[in-house]
């Protein structure tokens, strides 16, 4: 029986890439993954966080036409991977490859919509569900972006096709709308038109990560470039949009440092004070004092000498030992 909760849901993301190897490197780095071989085809890793797969990553497939530029493709959730390839095809887009099943895993196929953007539609096999869309974690994918040429004419296509429902809209001034934009009470990303775009419209899935700004700093120590941010966004998070070393547009996206403290775990009233809070002036003047008299004692000890008493000036008593 097809599962229809998974429908408009984003449930797998996959980059795929010129080189590999590199893009290990860089997303190990940036966003803290490790890349794990699959064992039905070690040629295809998956991102690992916490145990569990983030989206996976491959080499760009060679001999099957013209092949597809590096990108990051999101696959959205289906009951019926071939009624939904007809339907796409009779609101404007195009096939890029035909629906095909992979073994213990689901069916899928790979769609553009119709101003060119590529997205998958993806039916999983009932033994490889994905974890719930609503119940995001660290280093998940939390905001998909659509960048095009009209969207008003791509969200008439993707909301017939997967039911998805407006939420709230940003009016950009001059740049137009952005219009957000959910599914079952949660907020699954944006769209907006731009005629400036660097590329062919495309989809731009956001990483979760703990801190933005320190991810932008290991972007350009390990060959990537940044095209904007770190930047707040309204409600006080921190997002950054660059390309790692074949060009391929990604981003990351990080919580408002009070939603980020609440996630994390708590320590006690007496750890949280070691950790956090130094100790007051005056009590480390005490620590201080009480301790160098202690070290001179112990230093004429070792010598044999005994400590001479200080000698007062007739003319500024000395109340203490200290200079």
């Amino acid at each position: 029986m097809p599962n229809t909760s998974i429908r408009g849901h984003f449930v797998w993301h996959e980059l795929m890439t010129s080189d590999t190897k590199s893009a290990e490197r860089f997303y190990a780095r940036v966003v803290g993954w490790t890349p794990e071989a699959w064992g039905q085809d070690p040629s295809y890793k998956m991102w690992m966080a916490g145990g569990r797969p983030m989206g996976g990553l491959m080499g760009i497939p060679r001999g099957e036409g013209t092949p597809p530029p590096p990108q990051w493709f999101c696959y959205i959730g289906t009951p019926d991977v071939d009624a939904t390839v007809r339907q796409a095809v009779e609101l404007g887009g195009k096939v890029m490859k035909p629906a095909q099943d992979l073994p213990t895993v689901g069916r899928f196929a790979f769609l553009f919509d119709p101003q060119g953007a590529a997205f998958a539609a993806f039916t999983p096999a009932p033994s490889s569900m994905p974890r719930n869309a609503g119940e995001p974690g660290l280093a998940d994918f939390s905001w998909h972006e659509l960048a095009t040429t009209n969207w008003q004419a791509a969200w008439d296509f993707y909301s017939k096709l997967f039911g998805w429902q407006k939420t709230s809209a940003m009016d950009m001034g001059p740049q137009g709308t952005y219009q957000m934009f959910g599914l079952d009470g949660r907020v699954l990303g944006g769209m907006y038109s731009s005629t400036v775009l660097p590329g062919p419209p495309s989809w731009l899935p956001y990483a979760l990560v703990p801190d933005s700004k320190r991810a932008a700093a290991v972007v350009k120590q390990v060959g990537g470039t940044i095209v904007n941010g770190p930047m707040e966004v309204p409600g006080g998070d921190w997002i950054v949009m660059g390309r790692d070393p074949q060009g391929v547009a990604f981003a990351v996206h990080s919580k408002k440092p009070a939603a980020a403290a609440a996630a994390a775990p708590k320590a006690s009233g007496a750890a949280r004070r070691r950790q956090t809070s130094p100790a007051p002036k005056t009590a480390r003047k005490r620590a201080t004092t009480k301790a160098r008299p202690a070290r001179k004692r112990a230093a004429a000890k070792r010598s044999g000498t005994k400590r001479k008493p200080a000698r007062r000036s007739a003319r500024k008593p000395r109340t203490n030992w200290r200079r």
